[in-house]
């Protein structure tokens, strides 16, 4: 019996080795991701795609499951285990996290963590400059930690504009036990996902941008991946699907509200309610009231709101467009319902005003001045946030990237930045210099736009390793954008209408700017971030309006550490995959045996270790 004890202990840690799980003091979290079409019709009609607009596979796809309809439509929605929006990953600072995900679509695939600050690990943020696509009918695990962050992001798949048509979901990390938060405990964690929505698939959308038209305006707006409650039977159709959201009253819930829409600013609101604005994509800001609040494309805040109403009715839920011709835009107003356990009735009246700013375009910017940095609150780390005093840091590198209307370049209507219309490698940016494959890209993107012709070039940002880099967005456009940086926070220092100057640095806040990851441009005028470039890899820099990205409008920042040292950068995954001039690495994936071992670990072990039990039985 000792000796099967001895190979009792030897087997449990080799196993324990081979499955990660005694890697690392940090526990590890697994999901497991099915991507897939799925039949929805959260508009009350089904989602719209012509079988001209498919590959050959994908209209294979299309008849195989199609018996029931028509070529006039489809049921193209992309769902996560089924289910649209995908589900909630929710997780705890520090933890190892690994998501094995298996593409069931017709084309290629790449998971984005919107937010998530990858350390030392650029190989995991899902985009086409770092990471080679998932092909379909195979599977993928990604494997990060969730390192020194806390706070409200989401996840969604970031090609070929896949997001306008589903495969987002909310990514929530909380806190440790040892960090307090600088609120009471919530009773209850509320995921909101806002955002436009087009009854086309995003197939149809990519074409008509490829054939230079605009996408126009959107079909709807959804809320949690339904659409809009019957509020006014003239421009709501019967029959719609509606969120509900139900709470009990006198309790304070904490609200995570993500705009995952396709290119649509959204005013978010609940009726006869506050917003109490506490945290913004990992950063705990003052805390303030507002009535309604902008949430601009990609952006997410959290709220607390306390159901203090006397529920003699249910209350409205509001998402409407902003920005826009309020006249016309009325039919595409998302709507969902607050419902109070002891509510006494349907809700009623006009839906809550929206902001009334025609006329006052500095209202929506001051409100967003207003959101600062609660530099007294713990962040991931025991010590305070506000111990990182950035304002009293020397700027080593300034870029002024500058946006404008669409141009042709060869022929193609194309978005650019500062004049440069990013190109995306056939071979990723990180995986060739892993490889030292030449001329994939150029490190030559300008500091200062381009005066010349616009053109299309891979063109890449040359980041100082810990430097610390002032970006300023100009918006020279009629349209709000909104601009994204992976792998980091930044802090918004400033923002005003008109040009940029150097006398500009005069009204920047240096103290409690908000750091984010997500930031606002408003037509014709700039955003002022600070970043320090303290995480090595290759990040993306983009715009989150998916029509815009899609033309071009991007590029990436590479930041590489000079010293030869390891330390600063994870290695290249075993599983890495291989694509464009590194295609003949990539070995053929065994359909029918692919297995999960990390999605399955548990159930593995469990295997194993009854195997173990019954051996000691045997000779024991």
């Amino acid at each position: 019996m000792a000796l099967c004890g001895k190979f009792l202990a030897l087997f449990l840690i080799h196993t324990c080795l081979l499955l990660s799980l005694c890697s690392a003091a940090d526990p590890f979290v697994s999901y497991d991701f099915e991507v897939s079409y799925i039949t929805a019709s959260p508009l009350g009609v089904p989602q719209q795609v012509s079988p001209v607009d498919l590959s050959p596979f994908a209209f294979l796809f299309y008849i195989s499951n199609s018996f029931y309809t028509t070529f006039s439509g489809s049921f193209h929605v992309i769902a996560i285990n089924g289910k649209f929006p995908g589900p909630t990953i929710n997780v705890t600072t520090n933890n190892n996290v690994a998501i094995n995900v298996r593409n069931k679509l017709d084309e290629n695939l790449l998971i984005h963590w919107s937010g998530i600050q990858q350390r030392r690990s650029s190989w995991q943020d899902g985009l086409p400059g770092t990471n080679c696509p998932i092909p379909p009918r195979w599977n993928w695990t990604y494997q990060f930690q969730v390192k020194d962050q806390i706070g409200s992001f989401f996840y969604f798949p970031s090609l070929h504009m896949q997001r306008a048509s589903g495969g987002f979901g909310s990514f929530i990390i909380n806190n440790r036990a040892i960090i307090p938060i600088p609120f009471d405990t919530p009773h209850g964690d509320i995921v909101i996902l806002i955002g436009d929505w087009y009854k086309r698939n995003h197939t149809a959308l990519r074409k008509a941008l490829d054939a230079g038209k605009d996408l126009g305006m959107p079909d709807g707006v959804l809320i949690n991946g339904k659409g809009p409650y019957q509020y006014n039977a003239t421009l709501v159709p019967d029959g719609i699907d509606y969120e509900t959201i139900e709470v009990q009253p006198g309790k304070t819930y904490r609200l995570r509200v993500h705009n995952v829409g396709t290119s649509t600013s959204l005013n978010f609101r609940i009726q006869s309610h506050n917003l109490l604005l506490a945290e913004s994509e990992g950063s705990y800001t003052v805390q303030q009231n507002y009535t309604s609040l902008d949430i601009h494309v990609g952006q997410s805040y959290s709220f607390l709101v306390t159901m203090d109403q006397n529920a003699s009715t249910d209350y409205y839920i509001v998402a409407s467009a902003r920005f826009v011709n309020e006249s016309q835009w009325k039919r595409v107003t998302g709507v969902g319902i607050l419902h109070y356990t002891n509510s006494k009735g349907k809700a009623k009246g006009p839906l809550p005003d929206a902001p009334n700013d025609e006329f006052d375009k500095t209202f929506s910017m001051n409100q967003a001045r207003s959101i600062r940095w609660n530099v007294s609150a713990s962040g991931a780390r025991p010590n305070p946030q506000g111990s990182f005093r950035y304002g009293s840091i020397n700027v080593t590198d300034v870029y002024v990237l500058k946006n404008k209307p669409l141009v042709t370049i060869n022929g193609k209507r194309r978005a650019t930045l500062s004049g440069i219309s990013f190109v995306n490698p056939a071979t990723p940016i990180r995986l060739a210099d892993q490889f030292k494959v030449k001329g994939v890209y150029k490190l030559d993107f300008p500091n200062r736009p381009l005066t010349g012709s616009s053109k299309m070039e891979t063109s890449v940002i040359n980041g100082t390793y810990r430097g610390f880099m002032e970006v300023i967005l100009q918006n020279n456009d009629t349209k709000m954008q909104s601009y994204h940086l992976s792998g980091y926070a930044v802090f918004v220092v400033g923002m005003d209408y008109g040009e940029w100057t150097e006398n500009s640095r005069g009204t920047y806040n240096k103290w409690d700017g908000i750091a984010r990851s997500t930031v606002q441009v408003y037509p014709g005028a700039w955003t002022a971030i600070l970043v320090s470039l303290d995480n090595v890899g290759v990040w993306n820099l983009r715009t989150e309006n998916l029509d815009s990205w899609y033309l071009g409008q991007e590029t990436y920042v590479r930041i590489v550490n000079p010293e030869d040292t390891n330390k600063t950068e994870l290695p290249v995954p075993d599983n890495a995959l291989f694509c464009g001039a590194l295609g003949k690495f990539q070995k053929p994936q065994d359909i029918s045996f692919a297995v999960s071992i990390i999605g399955n670990r548990s159930k593995l072990f469990f295997t194993l270790l009854m195997a173990v039990c019954a051996l000691m039985f045997v000779f024991g």
